[in-house]
């Protein structure tokens, strides 16, 4: 996807209208106009990265620096019981917008969001060389 035709980026650059809750040169925090539950934000860094093997380490540290910080106000406002932080990577992971952002998602008793998977099984001998392949390539 290109920059021009970015959505998540139009918002940045102020042509698409947001509620924006906070902005500092390199993020902007919007409420979600699909909101899972009441308080759900979005965290954008202004600059384009389309997921997270993207964005740099440094600009991801800060976002969830910013993200803790927001969370603790939803918090404080809402009285929220709990809250999940997401974050899509490509569309089988079910990211629709192809800019790296963050969901904040207020949790409530009885609500009806579900963030569940199926657990699978795995060898200690499978295991253990997965663990191998991936510290190498850390």
């Amino acid at each position: 996807m290109k920059k021009e035709d970015c959505v998540f980026c139009k918002i940045v650059n102020g042509d698409i209208p947001s509620n924006t809750i906070y902005e500092n040169s390199e993020f902007k925090v919007i409420m979600d106009i699909s909101p899972a539950t009441k308080g759900h934000v979005l965290v954008l860094p202004k600059e384009h990265f389309k997921d997270i093997y993207d964005i740099d380490a440094e600009t991801a540290g800060k976002l969830f620096q910013l993200a803790a910080v927001v969370a603790r106000a939803l918090k404080e406002v809402l009285h929220c019981d709990g809250l999940n932080i997401i974050q899509n990577n490509g569309e089988i992971a079910g990211q629709t917008v192809f800019h790296f952002h963050m969901h904040l998602i207020p949790r409530y008793e009885g609500d009806d969001v579900t963030v569940k998977w199926k657990e699978h099984s795995m060898d200690a001998e499978e295991m253990d060389q997965l663990r191998k392949d991936i510290r190498k390539a850390l």
